[in-house]
């Protein structure tokens, strides 16, 4: 009994989220839906700067590869990173092969999406991505822009994040990707 009073409590919790419409002018075969612990993200991919790594992310959504990743490494004044279905710690990629960079001229301001690499090696991209929380022009050229958020920054911005002097990021019990989706293949 009490179970199934706790699926009903989180069904009717879900409910707002899950009724919240799409921003208008949306495309959104272009845009994945991003339902975390904290409330619902929408980023605006742009397959016209960097398609390779747009149709990747669309990909892993549809492959249920996000669905309950947490965001492993959140810096508060810089980013929420997360995207690691495999270790789902920040260590881990897709059963895809890496992307070829695809940079572009588009600044890394407030609500930018980028694709997370490895070291120095520019096409090592995979599965992870992050969202800036301010300008960081120190990024620039550097990371593929993937997109950027059209609505629920705010949500973003209640994201868990690691405590003050921690270099790395790391959070400990962090929030997460509860479902991802294309916006096109929701119902």
């Amino acid at each position: 009994m009490i179970r199934i009073l706790a699926v009903v409590a989180a069904l009717i919790c879900a409910a707002p989220v899950l009724a919240q419409p799409l921003p208008a002018n949306l495309d959104k075969a272009n845009a994945i839906v991003i339902d975390t612990t904290k409330g619902r993200i929408v980023i605006q991919l742009r397959p016209d700067i960097a398609p390779m790594h747009a149709e990747r992310i669309k990909q892993l959504a549809r492959d249920g590869f996000y669905n309950n990743v947490p965001f492993h490494r959140v810096m508060d004044g810089f980013m929420a990173q997360t995207g690691d279905g495999q270790n789902f710690n920040g260590t881990g990629g897709s059963k895809y092969p890496n992307l070829k960079a695809e940079f572009s001229k588009v600044p890394f301001t407030r609500g930018v999406v980028g694709m997370a690499r490895r070291g120095d090696s520019n096409d090592s991209a995979n599965s992870q991505f992050f969202i800036t929380f301010a300008d960081a022009p120190f990024l620039n050229g550097k990371y593929t822009v993937i997109g950027n958020v059209v609505s629920g920054m705010d949500v973003v911005d209640r994201l868990k994040k690691a405590p003050p002097g921690v270099q790395s990021g790391a959070v400990a019990d962090p929030d997460k990707m509860v479902k991802v989706q294309v916006a096109s293949d929701i119902k």
